[in-house]
């Protein structure tokens, strides 16, 4: 069976003659002549030359031209072999042009990359349809970004290329399975119609017809006094009660990092599950960069998982009411109940 992993090259002919540091502000042309077809994706980078990273790990693809933001939106609209559109520094970027590079990239179905930095996260996020493909970078290694090209990659007339899996693809799956495994418990959590264990049986659910059985015996209406007051808890009372044992949770696996290798239990879905939950029961709303905090990774690997749950329907994006530059992350309705199932079992 043929790997799914597209063989990239290295074509030194769509890079400048003078390095990455060349600027070429010229008329839209393609730096080293036409694509030819079947090849890795064509990639444009846009941003200030002074904002660029290192590009030595963007060696195996196909740069296609290095452009200013003004520049950017019309180029990507005339240019029709255009696959993946690199964002430097996007945040600095006017809104306007940002939207009109969205825009553009949105009619070209072009995948973008965005590397900026944690505290303009929020605003970036905010700003970029959810409709586009897109992927996040934030202090960037070399791996980052690889995985990132992998991910925003689109195959060209079915040419693939048969060759040994790297560490960067291990690193995908193991992150696709880990995010399956997490759905798939959360759904037969969310499932689940039994009642609790230490439940007595034999009582039927509440929304069954009991016209259905005339045979049973029932007790004659009875009025009955009300419990005090005192003694009947609150729901806020029983929601504070159960946001501080989440928070508390949360510390005692931040401890575990104080005595242990932090990677040794990384688990960031979980981390952002609960802190999700923790918020919603405080009703406080979760920021883009503080669920990246709480997820206790680094925030691009967050950024992939954000992305990831919220495709699988775990989380969902929430306006910001106050402020439409930003946006926040909650939690899915069924993933709520799926965790209030799994913490009430715990207090049993």
């Amino acid at each position: 069976m043929m790997d799914y992993q597209t063989q990239t090259r290295i074509d030194t002919s769509a890079f400048p003659a003078e390095g990455f540091g060349a600027w070429n502000a010229g008329p839209p042309e393609t730096v080293g002549g036409p694509i030819p077809h079947g090849v890795e994706s064509p990639l444009l980078v846009v941003g200030a030359r002074a904002d660029w990273p290192d590009m030595a790990s963007l060696a195996k693809v196909r740069l296609v031209r290095a452009l200013l933001p003004s520049q950017a939106a019309n180029y990507i609209g005339e240019t029709d072999v255009l696959d993946i559109v690199w964002l430097v520094a996007p945040d600095t970027m006017e809104a306007g042009v940002l939207a009109d590079i969205c825009a553009a990239a949105e009619a070209r179905c072009c995948n973008l990359i965005c590397e900026t930095s944690l505290p303009m996260i929020d605003r970036l996020v905010a700003a970029i349809p959810e409709s586009l493909s897109v992927q996040f970078l934030i202090d960037a290694d070399p791996t980052d970004r690889l995985v990132a090209l992998a991910a925003a990659r689109r195959i060209r007339q079915a040419t693939v290329h048969d060759i040994a899996r790297d560490d960067a693809m291990e690193r995908i799956d193991r992150l696709q399975e880990e995010v399956a495994r997490i759905s798939r418990l959360l759904g037969d959590l969310a499932g689940q119609r039994a009642a609790l264990p230490g439940t007595p049986a034999g009582f039927p659910p509440r929304s069954d017809d009991f016209s259905d059985y005339p045979g049973q015996v029932r007790s004659p209406p009875r009025d009955f006094a009300a419990v005090p007051r005192s003694f009947v808890p609150e729901e806020r009372v029983i929601e504070r009660q159960r946001a501080k044992a989440v928070r508390r949770m949360l510390r005692q696996r931040r401890m575990r990092e104080q005595y242990f290798p932090a990677d040794l239990f990384a688990d960031p879905a979980w981390d952002m599950l609960l802190d999700l939950y923790a918020a919603r029961l405080e009703r406080q709303p979760v920021s883009v960069s503080s669920l990246c905090i709480a997820a206790a990774v680094p925030a691009t690997t967050a950024l992939r998982w954000i992305k990831t749950m919220t495709d699988a329907g775990l989380f969902l994006r929430e306006a910001d009411p106050h402020d439409g530059r930003r946006i926040f992350i909650g939690l899915a309705e069924g993933a709520c109940e799926a965790l209030a199932r799994y913490f009430e079992a715990l207090d049993e």
